[in-house]
Formats: C-alpha cells, sequence, structure tokens
C-alpha cells in the first residue's frame, strides 16, 4: 500500500496543538487537519497560486489542442479554475492583503512541480490537470476545516465546483478514439500522485522542530488517494 510518510526511525512525541476552528468536530482526521491549517493569509496565498498554476497548464493546453473543438473544451475547464482563483483572490482583498505578495513566497515551490508534472503530449497535460486539481482541490477543501467558519463555507463551496464531468467527457473521448492510450495515461496519472500529496504536505502549519501526528495524517492522504482511484475510474483507468 502507498504511503506516504515512510516508517520514523524514532517516535517523536510532539505537544497536541488546539484546532482553529470553533467546530468540535468528532472526526479526528478532521481534527488533525485543524490543528495544522496554516494562518488564513497563507492558506489562501498557497491554494491561490496553484489554482494560477493550473491556469497556466491548461492555457498551454488550449494553444496546443488538437483540433478547434478541443480548444473549446479545455477553455471552459480552464474558466473554471479561473473563478476558483478570483474567489479566492476576492478572500484575500476582503482581508486587506494583498494577492501577489501572498502568494510569491510558493511560487518557486510550486513552480517545480509544475515543471516535473507537465507531460510528454497534450493528452498527459490533460491528465496532470486532471489529477493535480483534484487531489489539490480536495485537500485544500479538507484542511479549511481549520480556518474561521465562514471563510471556511466560501472557500470549501468554491473549490467544490469541479471540472471532472468536463475532463471525463474530453479524455475519455481521446481514448476511444485511441485505445492505446489508456495504458500509458493510467501510467502517467499514477507517476503524478506522490508529487501532488508532496505539495498537499507542504501546505501543513506544522511548528518548528515538532512532527506532525503521521498515525492520525495517513487516513486523510488516503481518502486523497481514494478520491482519485475513483476519478481514474471514471475513465475505465487504473488508478
Amino acid at each position: 500500500m502507498f504511503t506516504l510518510f515512510g516508517r520514523p526511525k524514532k517516535h517523536v512525541v510532539a505537544p497536541r496543538l488546539k484546532p482553529r476552528s470553533s467546530k468540535n468536530a468528532p472526526d479526528t482526521n478532521r481534527v488533525a487537519l485543524a490543528e495544522l491549517t496554516p494562518q488564513l493569509s497563507k492558506y489562501l496565498g498557497q491554494a491561490a497560486y496553484l489554482q494560477l498554476s493550473n491556469i497556466e497548464v491548461l492555457s498551454n493546453l488550449i494553444s496546443t489542442a488538437p483540433s478547434v473543438a478541443d480548444k473549446v473544451a479545455v477553455t471552459r475547464i480552464a474558466a473554471l479554475s479561473v473563478h476558483k482563483y478570483e474567489g479566492l483572490v476576492a478572500e484575500m482583498d476582503q482581508i486587506g492583503e494583498n494577492a501577489a505578495e501572498l502568494m510569491e513566497p510558493f511560487a518557486p515551490h510550486i513552480e517545480t512541480f509544475q515543471r516535473a508534472t507537465l507531460g510528454g503530449d497534450w493528452y498527459e497535460g490533460l491528465v496532470t490537470s486532471y489529477v493535480t486539481a483534484g487531489i489539490l482541490d480536495d485537500f485544500f477543501i479538507a484542511l479549511a476545516e481549520g480556518l474561521d467558519d465562514d471563510a471556511a463555507r466560501r472557500i470549501r463551496s468554491l473549490l467544490s465546483d469541479q471540472a471532472s464531468d468536463l475532463m471525463v467527457a474530453e479524455l475519455a473521448a481521446a481514448i476511444e478514439a485511441n485505445p492505446r492510450l489508456a495504458s500509458r495515461l493510467a501510467l502517467w496519472g499514477r507517476r503524478l500522485v506522490g508529487d501532488t500529496l508532496l505539495v498537499a504536505r507542504s501546505a501543513l502549519a506544522v511548528p518548528e522542530n515538532q512532527h506532525p501526528d503521521e498515525a492520525r495524517l495517513e487516513p486523510v492522504f488516503t481518502e486523497l488517494i481514494a478520491a482519485h482511484t475513483r476519478r481514474m475510474d471514471q475513465l475505465g483507468l487504473t488508478a
């Protein structure tokens, strides 16, 4: 079974942190994430730059699409990511923060991730957006548990708008037209998971010289992988 955390060499007992959320969620996995949710400004900065990165990926796919119909389909997908990005920027405006300044610290790491996951051709690029955006949106929805109730509600609603149906239709059509794509795209989808989960884990607000309770966090990442598997199943591909 895939594990993000590996086997620790030494058990470290870290002090428990109180969740920022006012809700008393009974789910211990949710509480674990709430304890590690970054401050709202940092949360928004990283979440927004991830959306901006996805917009860049999709923009490139529009310009290199094999047909006009493909350009139209990917433009509709990109519009949804633009909507999410603008919604997150609106949240930054609401707390009086400059969007560019909040996103700047996350740019180098996310751009490195983007370069590592571009894919070898147009079809792999489409899978990149489908897989990475799906996993990261799911993660930031879960991570919002530790935010102020009103902000969390707005952000969860914003990020819950998925382009899955559009992506599935576009990729399924490509695979139907060329069945030989299926095994290659399934393999590429599997390669994307590890890097994407590492980006998600980097968003956790871990106190200096302390370690998160990995036993409580691992089920959260297991659920992210399960949701990813369901998305790949929609394409008839093995995750």
